[in-house]
């Protein structure tokens, strides 16, 4: 079955130097907020926003939401410092750290074992702090089985379109939207690709941002194709993308209704008093084994986004 762990549908991504923005995240209906110290920060600025996410983390609110960090990646001179500030500064008020362009699982071996490091010389419970492991190249997504088996720590495998175009020399500026000269999805293996490995490893997959802030329709159609493979969530930009992102990665009501029926029923069916039947009619509907755990991963995605059932099973009279 899928993984289910925190609620990621939406993810907001928030940059580090903003002061006001990290305020203001903070009372958004995003399940995750990541603070970012890469891509949205300039150079000069970063070792100030370290400061920053530090003191949102430790006096902000984030009551209901995943609170993550996004380091710069070890290619750069800045990810050892931004991993020791802010795992020193916040710990406690630390869920994940995000670690962008993951080419090896080396570099994940790296991240876990320096917050290992903090973790026994802070006294905070070691491996709580969870790793999210972005992939936004070829070598990334060729090594992304070892990279989703490289830690118990790793929640989530996250794809980084803009990187990853660039990597591979796609023809396109237009991040996250289809390509008018491709006759399909061009991105539909990648993101298999990174699906499988997740789920292999029971991690959640998480699909990256769609940078057209303003097009909420258009987020909405390209969210719907990966979360119409089994994808936990996506990247938000923007807080108009919040609600689309957390309707489209959650099932629709008469879905999560009709997967509890289905998990009540095959458990009264299945028991002494309804008969040990393993294959049932449930109205027009034949239900199995394998019909409960399809159920289950749509439950399961209800339940986590906080769903509530409008229908019950009512076992037939005897």
């Amino acid at each position: 079955m899928a993984a289910v762990g925190r609620p990621r549908r939406s993810c907001l991504a928030v940059p580090g130097s903003s002061v006001k923005m990290l305020a203001k995240a903070q009372g958004l209906p995003a399940d995750q907020v990541f603070l970012d110290l890469e891509d949205a920060v300039a150079p000069l600025a970063k070792p100030d926003a370290r400061k920053n996410i530090v003191a949102a983390l430790n006096e902000g609110d984030w009551a209901g939401k995943t609170r993550v960090v996004r380091v710069n990646d070890l290619t750069t001179p800045w990810t050892y410092r931004d991993v020791i500030d802010v795992v020193e500064g916040a710990g406690a008020n630390l869920d994940c750290i995000m670690l962008p362009k993951v080419q090896t699982a080396a570099q994940v071996h790296w991240l876990d074992l320096t917050l290992t490091q903090i973790e026994k010389t802070l006294g905070l419970e070691v491996g709580r702090i969870g790793i999210e492991a972005q992939i936004e190249n070829a070598a990334g997504l060729v090594n992304v089985d070892a990279i989703a088996a490289a830690s118990p720590r790793v929640e989530t495998i996250i794809f980084g379109p803009a990187d990853f175009m660039a990597s591979i020399n796609m023809k396109s500026l237009v991040v996250g939207a289809l390509i008018p000269d491709y006759p399909g999805d061009p991105y539909h293996y990648i993101l298999m690709r990174i699906l499988m490995a997740a789920r292999m490893h029971d991690k959640q997959a998480i699909d990256g941002p769609f940078l057209q802030i303003r097009d909420v329709d258009g987020f909405r159609e390209v969210a719907k194709r990966s979360a119409a493979l089994g994808f936990d969530g996506k990247w938000v930009l923007h807080p108009g993308q919040i609600d689309a992102a957390n309707e489209v990665y959650q099932p629709a009501q008469a879905d999560y209704d009709h997967a509890e029926l289905i998990l009540d029923a095959y458990e009264h069916y299945t028991s002494e008093a309804g008969g040990r039947l393993g294959a049932v009619m449930l109205g027009d509907e034949m239900i199995d084994e394998a019909s409960r755990k399809m159920a289950l991963v749509i439950a399961a995605k209800g339940r986590a986004a906080g769903m509530s059932r409008t229908s019950a099973f009512t076992p037939p009279a005897e």
